[in-house]
């Protein structure tokens, strides 16, 4: 609030400056939906209305012409306009296979129904509690061989951490046991009910959860995709002496995410999130690997970070912006532009076990054995 403060007297007028924090802080209503497709940009007042209605949300020219010592990085997102920003961070409508409002539903279908054949056909242990809220539980996924030793895939969902659910996001699970490994799938508490450091948390302590259920375990690689990458990656950042236990993290693979989250801020997506530029720089792990002050994993656990070829521009940047940072600070990281898919069957594909990111994890798992 201090840095606010000192930068208040470069807005044309207090009262302007008044208006832009209300408006920052209140999101019109969307819906879930609204917040995938980019419904939102069709409702949004004229930015010129700020002035007025302070209901508004401002533009990221806004923002950037309000704390121009926010924006003295240059980054490209802040030129953009308000509808070119939501467009951006709408990924249906970047896909090319489909209709874009159609390709949600298509997703959760696929999901639903893959979640469905691996509860009919694996092992499973369902909805085990990782800690004392309603939303904390996960799904187990066992081989067919029973073993006591064995690699432990955690994912996490996406969605916008406002959608989304571990009951329609097992998609991988029929693939990686059939190999021998452990599938855990994740849920955490999505907005309006959870909020991001919430969901870091809850998150976080999940991997604690399973490091001590299975001790002996041949390493956890965590995966998330969309928001789920997200929060792997904050999972980056996580103080494991507060826990008690420091987990046997072998690999992160980062799957279409978004790293740093004050883009969003102005888009719809913020909606049920109301997310502050606080909570955005806060909760953003491209702002702060390069302040951790001491490896919380080892560096040699390898970070791929991946994003699908019809992705928008902006989840490329995003994607190879981190893992340049992550290379500048000591990580052992990759980066890889997968061919022909887009945000959803990147993950829709995982069903297959002949998929290009099903042998990518297979072969990150295995070569570390």
């Amino acid at each position: 609030m201090a840095a606010m403060q000192t930068l208040a007297p470069r807005v044309r007028g207090w009262k302007y400056f008044v208006l832009l924090l209300a408006a920052w802080n209140v999101c019109p209503p969307t819906t879930r939906k609204e917040a995938v497709f980019g419904g939102g940009a069709k409702t949004r007042r004229p930015t010129s209305q700020l002035r007025e209605k302070p209901g508004a949300r401002p533009s990221p020219r806004d923002l950037a012409m309000a704390f121009p010592s926010l924006s003295a990085g240059q980054d490209p997102w802040r030129s953009l306009s308000s509808e070119e920003l939501e467009k951006q961070y709408s990924p249906s409508r970047w896909v090319i296979r489909t209709k874009p409002e159609e390709v949600v539903g298509n997703f959760v279908q696929i999901g639903s129904q893959a979640t469905q054949k691996a509860r009919a056909t694996r092992r499973n242990q369902l909805d085990v509690p990782y800690g004392d809220g309603e939303g904390e539980k996960l799904d187990i996924y066992f081989p067919d061989e029973d073993s006591k030793a064995f690699p432990l895939f955690l994912f996490l969902h996406g969605g916008y951490w406002q959608s989304g659910s571990k009951d329609d996001s097992a998609f991988m699970v029929n693939p990686l046991t059939a190999q021998g490994i452990v599938v855990a799938i994740v849920a955490y508490d999505i907005a309006p009910k959870g909020t991001l450091d919430q969901m870091v948390d809850q998150v976080t302590r999940s991997v604690v959860f399973l490091q001590r259920r299975y001790p002996s375990n041949e390493g956890i690689y965590l995966c998330g995709h969309s928001a789920g990458a997200h929060l792997a990656a904050m999972v980056l950042l996580a103080r494991w002496t507060k826990h008690g236990v420091t987990p046997n993290l072998q690999g992160f693979l980062l799957v279409s995410g978004i790293y740093d989250l004050e883009p969003l801020v102005a888009t719809s997506q913020n909606g049920p999130l109301r997310m502050t530029l606080e909570d955005a720089q806060r909760n953003s792990p491209q702002r702060h690997l390069d302040v951790v002050p001491a490896q919380p994993v080892a560096p040699a656990c390898p970070v791929l970070v991946l994003v699908g070829q019809h992705d928008s521009p902006e989840f490329h940047r995003q994607s190879k912006e981190f893992y340049e940072t992550l290379l500048r600070v000591g990580w052992k990281a990759s980066f890889q532009q997968l061919h022909g898919v887009d945000h959803f069957d990147i993950i829709e594909n995982l069903t297959r076990e002949d998929d290009v990111l099903t042998q990518i994890i297979l072969k990150t798992v295995f070569q570390k054995l």
